[in-house]
C-alpha cells in the first residue's frame, strides 16, 4: 500500500475470507452477535499494526468491506466488538486480535502468554473477568493470498475404493530421517514430493497416502512446558491454511507440487481433517479466532448454562455444525482443499461429532447430508472415525452411504486371533469377508470398512508383537495416557531382544497380520513404516513425540528384516491387485455358485470339511480355511483359498478343491516363489497364512 488507508469501501458479503482481485481485497467475516468488527492491517513483517478500519457493512450477519489498491501479501487480522457476557455465551473482547477463520496463509507465531485470554487468568472471578491487554504481539495473522498455481494436465487418479490401498503417514515423520534429502526439506511437502519417497510408495503398490493433519494447528502450552510438542496436529486453528512447519520455503505451492507429483505416480492424497473442535479449548482457553468472533455461534454450549462448552471431543470444545454459517465454513474449507490443492479425499477425525445434532448423533445430520449431496465433495473419498467421547459416541457401521469407516473391530479381532485368544475364529471370518454384519445395509459395499491392524493411534505393528504393556513414560503423564488394552503380546520378552526364536516369531506374526489385512475384503490401510518394522519403543500414544520415537527410521529399510518385510508387503499388494476376488466390491455370502459345487465363498476346517454351526462355536479353534471364487474376464473361474493357522504348532490343511492348485504366498516363508502343488495338502506353519489359487476353465475353453 502506497499510503495508509483510512476507510473501507462497502465490498461484498460473499465470498467469506480475504479475496484479492488484482485491484484490491474484499474482506468478509461472519458474526451474528458482534456489534462491530474492525479490520486490522500490519506492516510487511506483520509486527506493527498500521491501521484499524471498521467494517462498513453488515449483511445477513456478515461484516464486509473492500480495500482498494491493496497488494497481495497484505498481513491482517480482526477485532470484534460486542457484549462480554460469558453467562449468556458471549465473549467479545476488542483487545484481542483474531485470526480470520478463512485465512489461507499465516504469518508470525503464536506465543503462549496471558494476554491471549479474554479474561484475567489469575482473577478470583475466573472467566467472568475481563482482560484489557492487547494480544496482537503474541498472535498469528492472516496473509492475503491469491491463487495462481498452474496445475497444467494434473488429473486425479480416481482409483475406485475397492482397488485402493491406503498408507497412513505423517508429513514430518515420513521424511525426517529419509536418506539423501536436503536438511531444510526434511519433514516438509518438498520431501513428500521427492522422487525417492514416491518411488518407495510405488514399489509397495500404495494407491493413496492418508496424511495426518496438515491444516495449521497450535502447540499446547502444557506440552511446551514439558519440553514436548503437539506432533500429531489434532489441534486445528486455520482450516484453510497449510501448517507452516510443513513448508520448506513458506510457499503453499509446495504442497500443490507434492500432490501433482503423487498424482503423476498414480497415488491419491487423502487429508486427515479435524472439524470437530478448534485449538481454543474450553471456555477457559485463549481467544484466538472463533471465540472472539462469535462464541455462541461457533461452539456448542450447554443449553442451561451457556457459559460452558459442550465437550464431546475431549478437547474442551465442540464445533457447532448445526449452525448454518459454521456448517458453511466447514463445507467451504473442504471444497477449498479439493479445488485449490486437488486432494482426493478426507478422513474425518471424531466423525461422530460431525453428525451430532441437539439430540445426539444422527446419520441424517446436516453435515452428513450436505457432504453427500455436494457436487464436489460427494465425488471424493470420505472416511470417518466413527466415534467420539460424547454420549452414544461409538457408532461403527452407522455412518450413511458414501462414507467409509475406520474399523477398529477388524483391528482388535485380527490382533486377538493371531495372539491366540479363544473364540476368535468366527470373528476373523467376519473380518476376512468385509465385516458384513456391521456394514451391509443401505447399499453399502465391503470397501466401507477400512481394515487395519495398526494406525497412528496405538502400537505400531512391530510393537504389537513386542510389548504386552504400553510404555508412555516419555509423555510425562505417569504412563496413564493411551489405550490400556492393546491386544498385544511380547512372546516372552518385553521390547527388544536378540533371542532368535522370539525374533523369528515376531516377524512371522507381523507378516501374518499384514496378510490378513491385504487378503480381506474391504479397504486395506497400512501404517507408514510398518512395512519396515518400525517401532515406537512401546509408546502407544506418541502424539507429543516429535523425535525419533515417531519418525520412520529408514535405515531399517536396508536391514535384512526390513527388506524382507517390505518385499513381502509389496507381494501382498501385488496379489491383491492381480486377483479381483481378493477385492470384490460386493459382499459374498455363499449363496451363488460360480461353477458347480464352488460357491462365491465357503469356510472349511483344516481337513477340508465345511464348518458346522457347532464347529464355529468351538472356542479353542485357531485354524480356518476360506475359499473365495469369482469370474475372470475370459469367463474362467478363479478360486483363491486362504489358510490361517494361529496355533502354536504346524498343521497340514487339505485343499478343499478344485485341483490342481498353485501356492501364491506363504507368510512363514516370505522369500519362497510361487509354485505348483503336487497333492491336495499343504503344510501351514504355526502362526502363518498361505494363499493358493485354482482355475476352472470357461465352458468351451
Amino acid at each position: 500500500m502506497a499510503a495508509r488507508p483510512d476507510r473501507l469501501l462497502a465490498g461484498s458479503p460473499y465470498p467469506l475470507g480475504a479475496t484479492y482481485d488484482g485491484l484490491g481485497t474484499n474482506f468478509a467475516v461472519f458474526s451474528a452477535n458482534a456489534s462491530g468488527v474492525d479490520l486490522c492491517l500490519f506492516d510487511q513483517q506483520g509486527r506493527r499494526e498500521i491501521a484499524r478500519l471498521p467494517m462498513p457493512e453488515h449483511t445477513d450477519e456478515v461484516w464486509h468491506g473492500y480495500l482498494p489498491d491493496s497488494p497481495a501479501g497484505l498481513v491482517y487480522g480482526y477485532r470484534a466488538r460486542g457484549p462480554y457476557d460469558p453467562q449468556r455465551g458471549h465473549r467479545f473482547n476488542p483487545h484481542k486480535l483474531l485470526l480470520d477463520p478463512y485465512a489461507r496463509r499465516l504469518a508470525g507465531s503464536l506465543k503462549t502468554v496471558e494476554a491471549l485470554y479474554g479474561y484475567r487468568v489469575n482473577s478470583a472471578r475466573g472467566d467472568l473477568s475481563f482482560d484489557r491487554r492487547d494480544s496482537a504481539p503474541a498472535m498469528l495473522r492472516g496473509v492475503v493470498t491469491p491463487e495462481l498455481f498452474d496445475w497444467a494436465d494434473d488429473r486425479p487418479p480416481n482409483i475406485p475404493l475397492a482397488d485402493t490401498v491406503i498408507y497412513e503417514a505423517h508429513v514430518r515423520g515420513l521424511s525426517m530421517l529419509f536418506p539423501g534429502l536436503r536438511p531444510r526439506e526434511r519433514g516438509t511437502f518438498a520431501a513428500l514430493g521427492e522422487p525417492a519417497v514416491i518411488d518407495h510408495l510405488r514399489r509397495l503398490g500404495i494407491t493413496a497416502v492418508e496424511l495426518m493433519p496438515v491444516q495449521a494447528f497450535v502447540q499446547d502450552d502444557h506440552l511446551l512446558q514439558k519440553g514436548l510438542r503437539n506432533y500429531w496436529g489434532y489441534n486445528t486453528l486455520g482450516f484453510f491454511a497449510v501448517e507452516p512447519r510443513y513448508l520448506s520455503n513458506g510457499s503453499t505451492d509446495e504442497m500443490r507440487v507434492a500432490v501433482r507429483r503423487l498424482h503423476a505416480a498414480g497415488i491419491e492424497v487423502i487429508l486427515d481433517v479435524v472439524y470437530n473442535h478448534t485449538a481454543e479449548g474450553s471456555e477457559l482457553g485463549p481467544t484466538l479466532a472463533f471465540r472472539g468472533l462469535d462464541n455462541a455461534s461457533y461452539y456448542r454450549l450447554l443449553p442451561d448454562n451457556p457459559r460452558h462448552c459442550i465437550n464431546d471431543t475431549g478437547t474442551g470444545n465442540t464445533l457447532n455444525l448445526s449452525h448454518p454459517r459454521v456448517l458453511q465454513m466447514v463445507m467451504d474449507s473442504l471444497r477449498y482443499w479439493v479445488t485449490s490443492y486437488h486432494v482426493d479425499g478426507f478422513r474425518f477425525d471424531l466423525g461422530v461429532t460431525l453428525g451430532r445434532e441437539s439430540n445426539g448423533f444422527d446419520p441424517g445430520a446436516g453435515f452428513l447430508d450436505a457432504v453427500r449431496q455436494d457436487p464436489v465433495l460427494s465425488r471424493v473419498k470420505l472416511i470417518a472415525e466413527p466415534w467420539d467421547l460424547g454420549p452414544g459416541g461409538y457408532q461403527l457401521g452407522q455412518l450413511p452411504p458414501g462414507f467409509s469407516e475406520w474399523n477398529d473391530k477388524f483391528r482388535d479381532g485380527v490382533r486377538r486371533f493371531w495372539r491366540g485368544d479363544e473364540g476368535h475364529r468366527a470373528i476373523l471370518a467376519d473380518c476376512v469377508a468385509g465385516s458384513s454384519p456391521i456394514f451391509e445395509r443401505r447399499g453399502r459395499r465391503p470397501y466401507a470398512s477400512i481394515n487395519y491392524v495398526a494406525s497412528h493411534d496405538g502400537f505400531t505393528l512391530l510393537d504389537t508383537v513386542s510389548y504386552a504393556e504400553r510404555h508412555n513414560e516419555a509423555n510425562g503423564e505417569d504412563n496413564k495416557d493411551g489405550h490400556s488394552e492393546n491386544f498385544s503380546a511380547n512372546w516372552g520378552v518385553e521390547g527388544p531382544t536378540e533371542d532368535p526364536w522370539v525374533l523369528e516369531l515376531r516377524g512371522r506374526l507381523q507378516r501374518a497380520m499384514l496378510a490378513t489385512v491385504l487378503l480381506s475384503q474391504g479397504t486395506p490401510m497400512v501404517l507408514a513404516g510398518d512395512e519396515l518394522g518400525r517401532t515406537q519403543n512401546g509408546n502407544n500414544n506418541a502424539y507429543c513425540q516429535d523425535d525419533e520415537t515417531s519418525w520412520i527410521d529408514w535405515s531399517s529399510a536396508a536391514s535384512p528384516d526390513g527388506r524382507t518385510l517390505s518385499a513381502f508387503t509389496a507381494r501382498l499388494i501385488a496379489l491383491r491387485r492381480r486377483h479381483s476376488v481378493l477385492r470384490c466390491s460386493h459382499y459374498l455370502h455363499g449363496r451363488e455358485e460360480i461353477v458347480p459345487g464352488i460357491r462365491d465363498i465357503d469356510w472349511f476346517d483344516e481337513m477340508g470339511d465345511p464348518l458346522t454351526p457347532e464347529a464355529w462355536k468351538n472356542p479353542l479353534a485357531h485354524l480356518l480355511t476360506v475359499r473365495r471364487a469369482g469370474r475372470e474376464s475370459d469367463g474362467s473361474a478363479a478360486i483363491l483359498t486362504c489358510f490361517f493357522n494361529a496355533d502354536s504348532e504346524d498343521h497340514d490343511f487339505r485343499i478343499p478343491g478344485p485341483l490342481p492348485a498353485r501356492l501364491l504366498i506363504d507368510s512363514a516363508a516370505p522369500h519362497d516363489p510361487e509354485r505348483d502343488l503336487t497333492d491336495d495338502k499343504v503344510s501351514v506353519r504355526a502362526r502363518s497364512v498361505l494363499l493358493v489359487r485354482s482355475v476352472v476353465a470357461a465352458e468351451g475353453g
